[in-house]
């Protein structure tokens, strides 16, 4: 445990100063998408990622009730073996409805299915190019399948452009993008990005549309579909923890094999399901958010005026102007930002 021990006396430090432990918040009572009990104070929640409200939706709730009296509180199994439930083919039904594609495979986690798919595709000797900027699922990704990971400088198209050029021809490349980067909330330049891309031989493209989900496009499929380039994209990878307002993730595509995967992709095989009543509710919130038009209206509203009055009130942010529903404040050290966390939390803010 020696090499914890930076971290164990930062969180010392951090509890000596005065403010409560940032990482042991409990909602002792939630009481709505946007309200919580926190330490025996009625909170407002501006920290999650609830972005449609769907935790408390009423047919999403009865959903999942009524999976639970009809299939019980679990699988006690993997999808290949006695964990694949009627809900599981119904909630990969309406994903493929929600995307347009003719292929869905849903994992456990969202971050299970950027460890599952990247160390599927890409193995020893092949190359993931990537956003320095990545989530930790895509780098475990990398790690887990023993590719070669190529980083490329955030959002940078010229960058990409040249790290690809020097790699070899004949070798494989998956090429990993974020719709919506969740340190800064900014959106990636797809379009360019791909025509990048599309310069190369031998490169597939997955994009992660966690954040983008039920937001961005005509039918809310996330940034790709926003900026026009659905028929270049190979992979889209999601979550259900966002927008879908449950816990699962999820790769959608029109790939001929796709379906293979679910024999070769070790952390799809080797992980129990999930429960019949969160594949029941993720379903359920799937066909509603394929109706949400004015749900994605009133959220991006609100991401504006939250960017407005941060900006008017001189908060330096993570964007010069509203780019996605997460509203990032810079500031200047880690003292200053746990003593903000601190009295918003004691002024009934999360």
């Amino acid at each position: 445990f020696d090499k914890f021990q930076p971290m164990i006396d930062l969180r010392a430090g951090l509890l000596a100063s005065g403010v409560e432990d940032p990482f042991g918040l409990v909602m002792e009572k939630v009481l709505s998408p946007t309200v919580a009990m926190c330490n025996g104070r009625e909170t407002i929640l501006l920290g999650t990622y609830n972005y449609m409200g769907m935790t408390f939706d009423p047919d999403v709730i009865a959903a999942g009730k009524q999976a639970l009296d009809d299939f019980g509180a679990g699988t006690t199994g993997s999808r290949v073996l006695n964990g694949t439930y009627q809900g599981h083919k119904e909630v990969e039904e309406a994903l493929k409805a929600f995307y347009g594609t003719s292929g869905a495979m849903v994992f456990s986690t969202g971050y299970q299915a950027n460890l599952g798919m990247i160390s599927t595709l890409a193995g020893k000797g092949d190359y993931v190019v990537l956003d320095a900027d990545s989530h930790a699922s895509i780098y475990d990704g990398c790690f887990l399948g023993d590719a070669e990971i190529v980083r490329f400088r955030h959002n940078n198209v010229e960058d990409l452009d040249k790290r690809l050029g020097r790699l070899p021809a004949d070798a494989l490349k998956l090429v990993v993008l974020e719709g919506v980067y969740s340190m800064l909330g900014d959106v990636a330049p797809l379009p360019d990005m791909i025509a990048a891309v599309r310069r190369h031989p031998n490169c597939m493209i997955l994009v992660d549309e966690a954040h983008g989900m039920g937001f961005f496009g005509p039918n809310g499929r996330g940034v790709y579909e926003e900026q026009g380039v659905e028929k270049d994209v190979d992979f889209v990878v999601g979550t259900f923890s966002k927008s879908v307002g449950t816990v699962g993730g999820f790769c959608v595509s029109n790939h001929p094999k796709f379906e293979v995967l679910r024999l070769v992709c070790r952390p799809y095989v080797f992980t129990a399901s999930l429960p019949p009543s969160v594949v029941a509710t993720a379903a359920t919130s799937i066909r509603k958010l394929m109706h949400a038009g004015e749900k994605r209206a009133h959220l991006w509203k609100n991401s504006q005026r939250l960017h407005k009055g941060l900006s008017d009130l001189g908060f330096r942010l993570g964007t010069e102007t509203p780019q996605s529903a997460i509203i990032a404040v810079i500031l200047t050290d880690q003292t200053q930002a746990v003593a903000m966390w601190q009295a918003l939390l004691e002024l009934g803010l999360y």
